[in-house]
């Protein structure tokens, strides 16, 4: 099959996202517009047998518990405890508030997993609160947004489990992989955040650094949300537990803390995260299903092989490729849900990826890292609407007032893009 015909299920999808069409139901309409119209020679139940057995991946089965986890987190008195702990780490920096904002999304990240949940999370608890003590709305919208951004990075964030799902790379090579570039993005926000509030006079929320003693104290109050990231790391590496199971762990964890030894968690508190999870994981296994449908096309046109064939015949080496990577992937991430790219980029730029003699896991981290920059910008970027939305702001305002962050996202995305040991370090030490 050659021609334009084999690219036209490709435009329909785009074309069906430019209108807003949900994403599922646009990745499922051109596989069926290809193997109903166009490779007719393949018998359309093919279809239906490939979206039954997309979701049998065990890879996948561990995001539903890692969503759930993140979720409960609110309701266990965890979140607040972590961010008496942020306040009393970053509190005296200029910006106090809005540091403690970027630092608690670090921490939250090892639990929560999702750039939404955290952004979602952080407009109801700091950004009135940050209004309170003189930030501006648009400005704590954006911080609360950009820092969103390092949840997918931190273990065991859902993008991670997705790249090693598609690419049969190991989840806990994965999960070592995005320590140090959601560290390096936490240090890259806070420098801008001190720039910003230096010069827009936003000051510190602590009158005087905190001392050991407080700081040991607020390390004991959330002690168990840190045992159970350390619990969960060391359960993976040592092979004790998969990924699905070290999620349901988790889950059991949260809840045990939460009734327990908090005792903020009541009954009733199970049903509205049951209700807000179920949402949540129907919206990404929809994407995953759709897209892997959609995959099915992409294989049996041979468009990952052309693409492999047309770009390894321009003579690219791996810095310009990597570039060509962040191009691409930074306008995808604007237009479409990440996880949807992820499941359609990856296929396709894998293979040249491993031609050209690219790290499998430093390509992973790239990828995540681009398509959750993109998520920040116009025009139809994720995190940027909800925060907006929560926040009730106009979109120019809330860009007018993130240029400095946006910026500091794309230097780290750049170092970790030319410096693979940023990518590869850990996961290396860690065998």
């Amino acid at each position: 099959m050659s021609g334009i015909s084999v690219w036209l299920p490709l435009i329909l999808v785009f074309a069906l996202l430019a209108f807003r069409i949900p994403v599922c139901m646009a990745f499922i309409s051109g596989a069926v517009f290809y193997f109903g119209v166009i490779a007719t020679e393949m018998p359309l139940n093919i279809i239906l047998s490939k979206m039954l057995s997309a979701g049998m991946n065990m890879n996948l089965m561990a995001i539903p518990f890692f969503i759930t986890a993140g979720l409960l987190m609110n309701y266990t008195g965890i979140t607040t405890r972590m961010m008496k702990f942020a306040d009393l780490c970053v509190g005296h920096m200029w910006g106090g508030l809005a540091q403690v904002n970027v630092l608690l999304s670090t921490l939250m990240g090892g639990l929560c997993g999702s750039s939404n949940a955290d952004a979602a999370m952080e407009c109801k608890m700091l950004v009135p609160e940050m209004e309170k003590r003189g930030f501006s709305r648009a400005f704590s919208a954006a911080v609360t947004a950009s820092s969103a951004l390092i949840s997918p990075m931190i273990p065991p964030g859902v993008m991670l489990i997705l790249y090693a799902s598609i690419t049969e790379n190991s989840v806990l090579d994965m999960f070592m992989a995005g320590y140090l570039p959601g560290l390096l993005m936490c240090v890259s926000l806070m420098t801008a955040v001190a720039y910003v509030s230096h010069r827009d006079g936003y000051k510190p929320s602590r009158e005087k650094r905190a001392t050991a003693k407080e700081i040991a104290r607020g390390f004991v109050e959330c002690f168990w949300a840190i045992l159970m990231i350390i619990v969960l790391i060391v359960g993976l590496r040592s092979g004790i537990v998969t990924a699905t199971e070290g999620g349901a762990v988790l889950c059991l964890l949260c809840v045990f803390v939460g009734t327990v030894i908090y005792k903020e968690l009541h009954p009733r508190d199970l049903l509205v995260v049951a209700k807000e999870a179920f949402t949540s994981v129907a919206n990404v296994f929809g994407i995953i299903i759709s897209a892997t449908v959609f995959g099915l096309y992409l294989t049996y046109a041979q468009i990952p092989q052309n693409i492999t064939q047309l770009i390894l015949g321009m003579n690219t080496g791996r810095i310009a490729f990597l570039m060509l990577i962040n191009v691409m992937l930074l306008i995808m991430g604007m237009l479409v849900d990440s996880a949807a790219v992820l499941m359609i980029a990856v296929p396709l730029l894998y293979p040249v990826a491993m031609q050209l003699g690219i790290n499998p896991i430093h390509f992973g981290i790239v990828c995540i890292l681009n398509l959750s920059i993109g998520a920040l910008t116009p025009p139809f970027g994720a995190t940027m609407y909800q925060c907006c939305n929560l926040c009730g702001i106009e979109i120019p305002e809330f860009l007018k007032q993130g240029k400095e962050l946006l910026l500091a996202l794309l230097l780290a995305l750049l170092l970790v893009t030319f410096i693979p040991g940023i990518s590869t370090l850990l996961p290396m030490l860690a065998k």
